[in-house]
Protein backbone atom coordinates (compact mmCIF):
# COMPACT_ATOMS: atom_id res chain seq x y z
CA UNK A 1 0.00 0.00 0.00
CA UNK A 2 1.13 3.57 -1.16
CA UNK A 3 1.98 6.23 1.59
CA UNK A 4 -1.14 7.99 0.25
CA UNK A 5 -3.18 5.00 0.75
CA UNK A 6 -2.14 4.53 4.76
CA UNK A 7 -2.96 7.73 5.12
CA UNK A 8 -6.65 7.65 3.82
CA UNK A 9 -6.98 4.48 4.98
CA UNK A 10 -5.91 5.62 8.59
CA UNK A 11 -8.49 8.65 8.13
CA UNK A 12 -11.31 6.70 6.53
CA UNK A 13 -10.58 2.57 8.14
CA UNK A 14 -10.74 4.15 12.01
CA UNK A 15 -14.24 6.07 10.84
CA UNK A 16 -15.88 2.58 10.21
CA UNK A 17 -14.19 0.66 12.47
CA UNK A 18 -11.97 -0.85 10.28
CA UNK A 19 -8.33 -2.49 10.49
CA UNK A 20 -6.26 0.82 10.36
CA UNK A 21 -2.49 -0.03 8.30
CA UNK A 22 -1.44 -2.67 5.60
CA UNK A 23 -2.75 -5.78 6.06
CA UNK A 24 0.08 -9.10 6.57
CA UNK A 25 0.01 -9.93 2.60
CA UNK A 26 0.45 -6.22 2.22
CA UNK A 27 3.67 -6.46 4.74
CA UNK A 28 4.83 -9.41 3.02
CA UNK A 29 5.14 -8.31 -0.37
CA UNK A 30 7.03 -5.47 1.10
CA UNK A 31 9.44 -7.23 2.49
CA UNK A 32 10.00 -9.50 -0.62
CA UNK A 33 10.51 -6.42 -2.42
CA UNK A 34 13.36 -5.11 -0.05
CA UNK A 35 14.98 -8.58 -0.18
CA UNK A 36 14.49 -8.48 -3.99
CA UNK A 37 16.31 -4.57 -4.09
CA UNK A 38 19.03 -5.79 -2.24
CA UNK A 39 20.00 -9.01 -3.73
CA UNK A 40 19.13 -7.02 -7.50
CA UNK A 41 16.61 -9.50 -8.28
CA UNK A 42 13.13 -9.31 -9.24
CA UNK A 43 10.60 -10.06 -6.56
CA UNK A 44 8.73 -13.60 -7.37
CA UNK A 45 4.98 -12.11 -8.21
CA UNK A 46 6.86 -8.98 -11.02
CA UNK A 47 8.67 -12.43 -12.46
CA UNK A 48 5.46 -14.10 -13.00
CA UNK A 49 3.87 -11.38 -14.30
CA UNK A 50 6.20 -11.22 -16.67
CA UNK A 51 6.09 -14.51 -17.51
CA UNK A 52 2.71 -14.18 -17.85
CA UNK A 53 3.10 -11.69 -20.65
CA UNK A 54 5.90 -13.25 -22.15
CA UNK A 55 3.72 -16.07 -22.90
CA UNK A 56 0.45 -14.43 -24.03
CA UNK A 57 -1.47 -15.39 -20.79
CA UNK A 58 -2.46 -12.21 -19.90
CA UNK A 59 -3.21 -8.98 -22.97
CA UNK A 60 0.03 -6.97 -22.84
CA UNK A 61 0.13 -3.54 -22.21
CA UNK A 62 2.55 -1.01 -24.59
CA UNK A 63 3.57 2.73 -24.93
CA UNK A 64 2.75 2.94 -28.79
CA UNK A 65 0.51 4.51 -30.56
CA UNK A 66 -1.57 2.05 -32.94
CA UNK A 67 0.30 3.92 -35.45
CA UNK A 68 3.36 2.03 -34.31
CA UNK A 69 2.30 -0.61 -33.56
CA UNK A 70 1.15 -1.52 -36.77
CA UNK A 71 4.32 -0.19 -38.63
CA UNK A 72 6.51 -2.08 -35.75
CA UNK A 73 4.40 -5.31 -36.41
CA UNK A 74 5.06 -4.93 -40.09
CA UNK A 75 8.77 -4.71 -39.66
CA UNK A 76 8.58 -8.05 -37.36
CA UNK A 77 8.74 -6.47 -33.85
CA UNK A 78 6.77 -7.54 -30.99
CA UNK A 79 5.58 -5.82 -27.99
CA UNK A 80 5.44 -7.97 -25.29
CA UNK A 81 4.89 -5.87 -21.97
CA UNK A 82 5.44 -2.37 -20.44
CA UNK A 83 8.25 -2.73 -18.40
CA UNK A 84 9.96 0.49 -15.65
CA UNK A 85 12.95 0.46 -13.49
CA UNK A 86 12.33 3.29 -10.16
CA UNK A 87 14.19 4.10 -7.37
CA UNK A 88 13.77 7.26 -4.82
CA UNK A 89 17.89 8.00 -4.56
CA UNK A 90 19.42 10.38 -2.00
CA UNK A 91 22.21 12.45 -3.70
CA UNK A 92 22.98 14.73 -0.23
CA UNK A 93 27.13 14.47 -1.03
CA UNK A 94 27.11 14.70 -5.11
CA UNK A 95 24.28 16.11 -7.20
CA UNK A 96 26.76 15.19 -9.95
CA UNK A 97 26.83 11.82 -9.07
CA UNK A 98 23.43 11.50 -7.36
CA UNK A 99 21.59 12.59 -10.52
CA UNK A 100 23.94 10.04 -12.53
CA UNK A 101 23.90 7.22 -10.51
CA UNK A 102 19.86 7.14 -10.00
CA UNK A 103 19.23 6.88 -13.87
CA UNK A 104 21.83 4.24 -13.91
CA UNK A 105 20.05 2.28 -11.27
CA UNK A 106 16.83 2.70 -12.68
CA UNK A 107 17.84 1.37 -15.52
CA UNK A 108 19.47 -1.49 -14.38
CA UNK A 109 15.98 -2.48 -12.87
CA UNK A 110 13.91 -1.59 -15.99
CA UNK A 111 16.49 -3.75 -18.03
CA UNK A 112 16.26 -6.69 -15.22
CA UNK A 113 12.76 -6.95 -16.15
CA UNK A 114 12.68 -6.37 -19.93
CA UNK A 115 15.83 -9.84 -19.34
CA UNK A 116 12.81 -11.66 -17.72
CA UNK A 117 10.46 -11.60 -20.59
CA UNK A 118 12.88 -12.59 -23.26
CA UNK A 119 13.09 -9.13 -25.00
CA UNK A 120 15.98 -7.83 -27.38
CA UNK A 121 15.12 -4.11 -27.05
CA UNK A 122 13.03 -1.56 -24.80
CA UNK A 123 11.72 1.02 -26.85
CA UNK A 124 10.27 4.47 -26.00
CA UNK A 125 11.53 4.87 -23.05
CA UNK A 126 10.43 7.73 -20.69
CA UNK A 127 12.02 9.54 -18.06
CA UNK A 128 9.40 10.54 -14.75
CA UNK A 129 10.04 12.07 -11.85
CA UNK A 130 7.72 12.94 -8.96
CA UNK A 131 7.63 16.79 -7.66
CA UNK A 132 7.97 15.59 -4.25
CA UNK A 133 10.74 17.46 -2.31
CA UNK A 134 12.24 15.13 0.77
CA UNK A 135 15.69 16.54 1.29
CA UNK A 136 18.51 16.05 -1.31
CA UNK A 137 16.73 13.28 -2.82
CA UNK A 138 14.65 12.61 -5.84
CA UNK A 139 12.37 9.61 -7.61
CA UNK A 140 14.51 8.75 -10.25
CA UNK A 141 11.55 6.55 -13.27
CA UNK A 142 12.23 5.12 -16.38
CA UNK A 143 9.24 3.38 -18.33
CA UNK A 144 8.92 1.54 -22.00
CA UNK A 145 8.24 -1.07 -24.03
CA UNK A 146 9.97 -4.77 -24.14
CA UNK A 147 9.66 -5.58 -27.45
CA UNK A 148 10.69 -9.06 -29.59
CA UNK A 149 12.59 -9.32 -33.16
CA UNK A 150 11.40 -12.08 -35.24
CA UNK A 151 14.05 -14.75 -35.69
CA UNK A 152 15.97 -13.53 -32.73
CA UNK A 153 16.63 -15.20 -29.62
CA UNK A 154 16.21 -13.64 -26.28
CA UNK A 155 18.66 -11.14 -25.26
CA UNK A 156 21.29 -11.18 -21.80
CA UNK A 157 21.42 -7.46 -22.55
CA UNK A 158 17.75 -6.11 -24.02
CA UNK A 159 19.10 -2.92 -26.10
CA UNK A 160 17.31 0.23 -24.46
CA UNK A 161 16.63 3.16 -26.56
CA UNK A 162 14.47 6.21 -25.68
CA UNK A 163 13.45 6.82 -29.14
CA UNK A 164 9.30 5.54 -30.20
CA UNK A 165 9.23 2.44 -32.03
CA UNK A 166 8.86 4.34 -35.19
CA UNK A 167 11.86 5.65 -34.98
CA UNK A 168 13.41 2.13 -33.83
CA UNK A 169 12.59 0.63 -37.01
CA UNK A 170 14.07 3.28 -39.26
CA UNK A 171 17.21 4.08 -37.27
CA UNK A 172 17.62 -0.08 -38.07
CA UNK A 173 17.01 0.38 -41.49
CA UNK A 174 19.36 2.54 -42.14
CA UNK A 175 21.94 0.48 -40.12
CA UNK A 176 22.11 2.84 -37.80
CA UNK A 177 21.79 0.50 -34.03
CA UNK A 178 20.57 2.36 -30.99
CA UNK A 179 22.17 0.34 -28.02
CA UNK A 180 22.02 1.84 -24.44
CA UNK A 181 21.37 5.62 -22.95
CA UNK A 182 23.85 7.80 -21.57
CA UNK A 183 23.87 10.12 -19.31
CA UNK A 184 26.54 13.41 -18.33
CA UNK A 185 25.56 15.31 -15.12
CA UNK A 186 27.76 18.00 -13.54
CA UNK A 187 27.28 20.53 -10.54
CA UNK A 188 29.98 23.12 -9.57
CA UNK A 189 30.30 26.03 -6.70
CA UNK A 190 31.97 29.46 -7.54
CA UNK A 191 32.88 31.39 -4.15
CA UNK A 192 33.92 34.81 -5.20
CA UNK A 193 36.36 36.31 -2.28
CA UNK A 194 34.42 39.65 -0.95
CA UNK A 195 30.79 41.03 -1.85
CA UNK A 196 32.13 43.22 -4.00
CA UNK A 197 33.70 40.53 -6.27
CA UNK A 198 30.38 38.85 -6.27
CA UNK A 199 28.73 42.06 -7.27
CA UNK A 200 31.34 42.66 -9.77
CA UNK A 201 30.76 38.83 -11.39
CA UNK A 202 27.26 39.74 -11.63
CA UNK A 203 26.94 43.26 -13.32
CA UNK A 204 30.36 43.86 -14.76
CA UNK A 205 31.93 47.42 -14.62
CA UNK A 206 28.36 49.09 -14.14
CA UNK A 207 24.94 48.24 -13.36
CA UNK A 208 23.39 50.67 -15.61
CA UNK A 209 25.76 49.56 -18.88
CA UNK A 210 26.46 46.37 -20.98
CA UNK A 211 29.33 43.94 -20.23
CA UNK A 212 30.69 40.87 -20.96
CA UNK A 213 30.83 38.77 -17.72
CA UNK A 214 34.33 36.33 -18.65
CA UNK A 215 33.86 34.94 -14.56
CA UNK A 216 30.40 33.78 -14.92
CA UNK A 217 30.55 32.69 -18.72
CA UNK A 218 33.65 30.81 -17.90
CA UNK A 219 32.30 29.05 -14.95
CA UNK A 220 29.21 28.40 -17.03
CA UNK A 221 30.87 27.41 -19.99
CA UNK A 222 33.41 24.92 -17.78
CA UNK A 223 30.35 22.87 -15.93
CA UNK A 224 28.34 22.55 -19.34
CA UNK A 225 31.60 21.00 -21.15
CA UNK A 226 32.10 18.91 -17.81
CA UNK A 227 28.29 17.54 -18.57
CA UNK A 228 29.38 16.73 -22.13
CA UNK A 229 32.31 15.02 -21.58
CA UNK A 230 30.41 12.41 -18.87
CA UNK A 231 28.03 11.90 -21.54
CA UNK A 232 30.50 11.12 -24.27
CA UNK A 233 32.26 8.69 -21.97
CA UNK A 234 29.52 7.40 -20.35
CA UNK A 235 28.60 7.14 -24.50
CA UNK A 236 31.84 5.34 -25.52
CA UNK A 237 31.53 2.64 -23.54
CA UNK A 238 28.50 1.67 -25.50
CA UNK A 239 28.54 2.61 -29.03
CA UNK A 240 30.22 5.23 -31.26
CA UNK A 241 27.82 8.39 -31.56
CA UNK A 242 24.62 9.50 -28.75
CA UNK A 243 22.03 10.97 -29.92
CA UNK A 244 21.11 13.79 -27.03
CA UNK A 245 17.64 14.95 -26.40
CA UNK A 246 17.40 16.12 -22.86
CA UNK A 247 19.57 18.65 -20.89
CA UNK A 248 18.58 21.08 -18.31
CA UNK A 249 21.23 23.95 -17.13
CA UNK A 250 20.67 26.03 -13.79
CA UNK A 251 22.79 28.53 -12.77
CA UNK A 252 21.93 29.99 -9.49
CA UNK A 253 23.03 32.54 -6.83
CA UNK A 254 23.23 31.38 -3.18
CA UNK A 255 23.00 33.83 -0.40
CA UNK A 256 24.98 32.88 2.89
CA UNK A 257 24.41 36.05 5.08
CA UNK A 258 26.17 37.10 8.17
CA UNK A 259 28.54 39.16 5.74
CA UNK A 260 29.38 36.32 3.50
CA UNK A 261 29.75 36.60 0.42
CA UNK A 262 27.02 34.94 -1.90
CA UNK A 263 28.14 31.57 -4.31
CA UNK A 264 26.95 30.85 -7.44
CA UNK A 265 25.88 27.32 -7.97
CA UNK A 266 26.15 25.81 -11.69
CA UNK A 267 24.80 22.21 -12.66
CA UNK A 268 23.97 20.98 -15.95
CA UNK A 269 23.04 17.33 -17.49
CA UNK A 270 22.25 15.45 -20.66
CA UNK A 271 20.78 12.42 -21.82
CA UNK A 272 20.38 10.60 -24.66
CA UNK A 273 20.38 7.26 -27.08
CA UNK A 274 23.44 5.97 -27.57
CA UNK A 275 23.74 4.39 -31.46
CA UNK A 276 26.09 2.23 -32.76
CA UNK A 277 27.18 3.25 -36.81
CA UNK A 278 30.06 1.13 -38.03
CA UNK A 279 28.00 -0.62 -40.34
CA UNK A 280 25.96 2.66 -41.47
CA UNK A 281 27.56 4.99 -44.45
CA UNK A 282 28.73 7.56 -42.20
CA UNK A 283 27.36 11.38 -41.75
CA UNK A 284 29.70 13.82 -44.02
CA UNK A 285 30.08 16.63 -41.72
CA UNK A 286 30.79 16.96 -37.96
CA UNK A 287 28.26 17.13 -35.31
CA UNK A 288 27.97 19.99 -33.12
CA UNK A 289 25.86 20.67 -29.97
CA UNK A 290 23.83 24.17 -30.67
CA UNK A 291 21.90 26.19 -28.43
CA UNK A 292 18.32 27.26 -30.01
CA UNK A 293 18.03 31.44 -29.66
CA UNK A 294 14.64 32.10 -30.93
CA UNK A 295 12.97 32.26 -27.27
CA UNK A 296 9.05 32.23 -28.15
CA UNK A 297 9.84 30.07 -31.39
CA UNK A 298 12.14 27.56 -29.81
CA UNK A 299 9.92 23.79 -29.71
CA UNK A 300 11.70 23.82 -26.67
CA UNK A 301 9.67 26.69 -24.95
CA UNK A 302 5.98 25.61 -26.28
CA UNK A 303 6.66 21.65 -25.94
CA UNK A 304 4.37 19.67 -23.57
CA UNK A 305 6.60 18.20 -20.44
CA UNK A 306 6.45 14.75 -21.71
CA UNK A 307 7.98 12.51 -23.64
CA UNK A 308 11.74 11.59 -23.09
CA UNK A 309 11.92 14.32 -20.36
CA UNK A 310 11.70 14.45 -16.66
CA UNK A 311 13.10 17.95 -16.22
CA UNK A 312 11.00 20.71 -16.52
CA UNK A 313 10.59 21.72 -20.46
CA UNK A 314 10.65 25.82 -19.43
CA UNK A 315 14.18 25.66 -18.04
CA UNK A 316 15.79 23.83 -20.28
CA UNK A 317 18.48 26.66 -22.33
CA UNK A 318 18.27 25.20 -25.49
CA UNK A 319 18.41 21.95 -28.01
CA UNK A 320 20.66 19.80 -28.72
Amino acid sequence: MSWLGNILGGIFGAARGAQVGPSEADRQRSAEWQSALQARRLPSFVEARLAAAASGKVPWVATMSAAELGFARSKGIRPLAMVSGTCWYHYGQSWTHGHASGWHLALARLVQEARALGANAVVDVKMRKIELTIGDSMDFTLIGTAVRINGLPASEQPIVATVPALEFVRLLEADIVPVGIAIGAQFHYLSPGSDYSARRMEVGGSMFSNAVLPQLSQFWEGTRRAALKELHRDAQLQGNGVLAHTHLGQLMKIEQGNNVPPRFLGRHIVIGTVVQTERASGVPHDIRTVVDMRDELSPLANARATGHNAYPVSEEEGAI
